[in-house]
C-alpha cells in the first residue's frame, strides 16, 4: 500500500504546527525588517549630516571652485595663516580644512593640497573634492593653452558601445548587469534553501531515530517512502514559510517606510551621493529606458521554467543526501564528518558562478560545471540569462534528474539500515557496506 501521501501530510502538519516553526515564521521577518530599518535609518542620518569645510587657498588657483550643496557648506578663508585657520576650524568644530599651499605654477597645485580634520574624513567627501579640483585644473590648463570652455564642452564625447549578436539581438552593459543579478539571486536562493531546509530534514530524521518512534513506523512503511515523505513534506513546509516571509516582509517594509519615514533603500546604498552623481551623468530617463529594455530582453519564460525545474531538482538531490546523513548518525554532532563532502560541491558552484560565469558564461569551465549535477542547479541558473541552448538545458536537467534518482536509491539504502542503528558512529567504509544489504 502506498503510504506516501499520509507521510507527506504528517510531516507537513508536524512542521507547521510546531511552536518554534510558527514563532520563527513570524518573528524572522520582524527581526530582518528591524535590522534593515536600523541600517537604513543610520545611513539616512549619515547622508543628512550637515558639514562645513573651510578652504584656505594661498595659491589663488582654486577660487570659486567649491559651490555649497544641500549637506556641505564651503567657507573660504582669506588673510588667514595655516595656524589661524586650523585653530578656527577646531574652535567652530568644522568638518575639516582644505589647505592649498602658495605656488607659482598651475602644474604644482595638485601636489600641494592637504586636508586637515579631527577624524578621518569620509571617502565620498574626499572623492568629491578631488573630482572638482581635477576638473577645474584641467579646464584652467586648457584655457592657458588657448582652448575655450565652449571648445572643452564641445570636445567631450560619451562613448556607449552598442552590442548586438550575429542574429541581430541587441543588448547593453545594463543587460549584463540584470542577467548577473537574476542568476546571482536564483543561485543564492537555492543555496540558502538547501542549507536551511536540508538541515531541517536531517534533524527530523535524527529526532525520530533517537526517540525510537521510527521503529514503529518502519514496520508498516517502506524506507524509501518514509524518506521521500519527509523530504516532500518538509519541502512544502519550507515553501509555506518562505511565502509567508515574502508576503509579511513586503507588508512590513511598506508599513515601516510609511509610518517612520525611513527609506529602506538607504540600507543597500550607503554611498548615495556617488550613485546620484552616476545617475546624473547617465541621465535618469535614459537609465530608466535602458533598464526597461534590459528586463524586456531577458528570456522570462525560459528563466521561470528553468528556475522551477533546477530549483526543485537541486533541492531534492541535496535533501536526499541530508536525509541519508540523518539516518546514519545518532546526533547532530556526528553529522560534521559527512557534511563537508555535500557542502563542497555547493560552495564550489557558487564560486564558479560568481567568478567564472560573470566573466565568460559560455566558456569551458562554466559549461562543464553547468552539466555536473551537484553544481548544475546553481551554475546553469546563472548561465541561462546569457542565452543557453535548450538542448544544453535539457541535457543538464536530465543528468540532474538521473543523479537525483540514484541519490534517492543510495540514500534509501543507507536509510534502511542506518535508521535502526544506535550507539555507534558509522564510517565511510561501513556506509558502503550498507549499500550491499
Amino acid at each position: 500500500m502506498n503510504h506516501l501521501p499520509l507521510i507527506i501530510k504528517r510531516e507537513y502538519l508536524t512542521k507547521v504546527k510546531n511552536k518554534s516553526f510558527i514563532i520563527m515564521t513570524f518573528l524572522s521577518p520582524l527581526i530582518m525588517i528591524a535590522l534593515i530599518a536600523v541600517v537604513a535609518y543610520l545611513s539616512q542620518l549619515n547622508n543628512d549630516k550637515k558639514r562645513t569645510i573651510s578652504v584656505l587657498d594661498e595659491s589663488g588657483f582654486l577660487k570659486d571652485v567649491f559651490q555649497n550643496t544641500e549637506n556641505t557648506t564651503y567657507n573660504n578663508l582669506d588673510d588667514f595663516s595655516l595656524e589661524e585657520a586650523v585653530a578656527l576650524v577646531k574652535e567652530t568644530e568644522g568638518y575639516g580644512l582644505l589647505y592649498v599651499e602658495k605656488v607659482d605654477s598651475l602644474n604644482e597645485v595638485s601636489k600641494k593640497i592637504k586636508f586637515y580634520s579631527e577624524e578621518t574624513p569620509s571617502l565620498t567627501v574626499i572623492s568629491g573634492i578631488e573630482s572638482r579640483i581635477e576638473k577645474h585644473l584641467r579646464d584652467k590648463k586648457l584655457q592657458k593653452d588657448g582652448v575655450s570652455l565652449a571648445q572643452i564642452e564641445a570636445a567631450k564625447t560619451k562613448v556607449d558601445i552598442s552590442q548586438e549578436s550575429f542574429d541581430g539581438q541587441k543588448s547593453s552593459k545594463l543587460d549584463n548587469i540584470i542577467k548577473l543579478a537574476f542568476g546571482g539571486i536564483a543561485g543564492y536562493l537555492l543555496f540558502m534553501f538547501i542549507i536551511i531546509y536540508g538541515n531541517m530534514i536531517m534533524r527530523s530524521v535524527i529526532e525520530e531515530k533517537t526517540s525510537r518512534i521510527i521503529e514503529v513506523i518502519i514496520s508498516s512503511v517502506k524506507p524509501i517512502q518514509l524518506m521521500m515523505g519527509k523530504i516532500i513534506g518538509t519541502s512544502l513546509a519550507g515553501v509555506t514559510q518562505f511565502a509567508i516571509w515574502v508576503i509579511l516582509g513586503g507588508v512590513l517594509m511598506v508599513v515601516v517606510s510609511a509610518i517612520f519615514g525611513i527609506d529602506l533603500a538607504q540600507a543597500s546604498a550607503p554611498q548615495q551621493e556617488l550613485m546620484n552623481q552616476a545617475i546624473e551623468a547617465e541621465g535618469a530617463q535614459a537609465m530608466a529606458e535602458n533598464l526597461i529594455n534590459a528586463i524586456g530582453n531577458l528570456p522570462i519564460l525560459n528563466l521561470v521554467i528553468a528556475f522551477m525545474f533546477f530549483f526543485i531538482g537541486g533541492y531534492l538531490l541535496y535533501s536526499s543526501l541530508y536525509a541519508a546523513i540523518g539516518a546514519a548518525v545518532d546526533n547532530e554532532t556526528d553529522t560534521q564528518q559527512f557534511m563537508l563532502p555535500i557542502l563542497m560541491p555547493l560552495i564550489l558552484a557558487v564560486y564558479v558562478g560568481v567568478f567564472t560565469v560573470i566573466e565568460d558564461p559560455h566558456g569551458t569551465v562554466s559549461t562543464v560545471f553547468s552539466f555536473i549535477p551537484l553544481t548544475s542547479p546553481v551554475v546553469m541558473l546563472m548561465r541561462i540569462p546569457f542565452g543557453v541552448p535548450l538542448w544544453q538545458q535539457g541535457l543538464s536537467l536530465l543528468l540532474l534528474i538521473g543523479t537525483f534518482m540514484f541519490a534517492v536509491w543510495f540514500a534509501a539504502k543507507i536509510y534502511r539500515v542506518g535508521i535502526l542503528m544506535y550507539g555507534k558512529k558509522p564510517t565511510y567504509k561501513e556506509l558502503f557496506k550498507w549499500l550491499k544489504y
